[in-house]
């Protein structure tokens, strides 16, 4: 049987599946990545797959606060359209 991995959204504080998710990492050398893989190395933060999750995020700058980096807008574009697949 399988170890089923939790982790906690920075936004809402749901626990979900580790699948359910989406990984954002601060690597070792200061870029700020999305991790499809869950295997980068770095501190991660993870964001539940939701848009209002995201526009949350985004308002409270809450990627900034959890892996403490400035985040580039950008990354909320990025995350924003892989939620609307």
């Amino acid at each position: 049987m399988k170890k089923i991995i939790i982790r906690r959204c920075i936004v809402t504080h749901e626990s979900h599946e580790k699948r359910d998710l989406i990984r954002v990492v601060r690597t070792p050398d200061g870029r700020v990545v999305i991790d499809n893989t869950g295997r980068l190395n770095g501190r991660g933060a993870y964001l539940v797959k939701r848009k209002d999750a995201i526009l949350l995020a985004q308002k409270k700058n809450a990627l900034a606060h959890a892996l403490n980096i400035e985040v580039d807008p950008a990354i909320y574009k990025t995350l924003l359209e892989v939620v609307g697949e």
